[in-house]
């Protein structure tokens, strides 16, 4: 049997690490056997990836050199970790995926959708998620709650205009690529999004059982 791969998506801050793993919890609860695992990141390789693009000293790290490193991580994450899982029938959890760099660097970046596709299609080799859910929330609110708290990495420190870049880049992005996508509310309360994060996940294991 196959899994299924659920990615959470959103601006930093909207509250999907924390839903992700109350969603955990919920699985463990139902004797459903998962994992969790986040992006860049999930592996041994892709987590030395990830303290590399996040480091605030690497200022002159290029648009372009972004890109490939998440699109390295990512490949890595699918081969070694996300594809076995679904493989052996787990779901899998997964904190962002390739639409946050087609938001985040063919947006945010100027590098163009088609293009940071093209380098992330290659890496992943048609590993897609069964369900996307985007946690829709004003990204000025998260991301001044998220660095006031932490400071922030590389990425958080770049200010509000890039990520409101970052943010209408999702929304033409949804509308581009509507599949699978299921939209929340973070606005809500934690308990609420947890809700809202169940129902549409039990909504595709119905669609995938009928």
């Amino acid at each position: 049997m196959t899994g299924l791969f659920i990615a959470l998506e959103g601006p930093d801050g909207s509250g999907k690490s924390t839903i992700t793993s109350l969603l955990a919890e919920y699985f463990k609860e139902k004797g459903i056997d998962h994992i969790i695992t986040r992006e860049p990141g999930g592996t041994k390789i892709g987590e030395a990836i990830r303290k590399l693009i996040l480091d605030t000293s690497n200022t002159e790290m290029c648009p372009e050199t972004e890109a490939l490193l998440y699109a390295a991580s990512r490949g890595q994450h699918v081969h070694e970790k996300i594809l076995p899982a679904l493989q052996e029938g787990k779901i899998v959890l997964c904190d962002r995926f390739v639409l946050s760099s087609l938001a985040y660097q063919g947006v945010g970046r100027d590098l163009g959708i088609e293009e940071v596709k093209a380098i992330n299609d290659f890496a992943i080799k048609e590993v897609y998620p069964d369900l996307i859910l985007f946690f829709h929330v004003d990204p000025e609110i998260t991301l001044r709650r998220k660095t006031r708290k932490i400071g922030g990495d590389r990425l958080e420190k770049e200010g509000n205009q890039f990520h409101n870049k970052v943010y209408n880049g999702y929304m033409d992005l949804i509308k581009l690529y509507p599949k699978n996508i299921k939209l929340i509310d973070a606005s809500k309360s934690i308990e609420e999004v947890l809700a809202q994060s169940i129902a549409a996940i039990e909504e595709k294991l119905r669609e995938r059982e009928g």
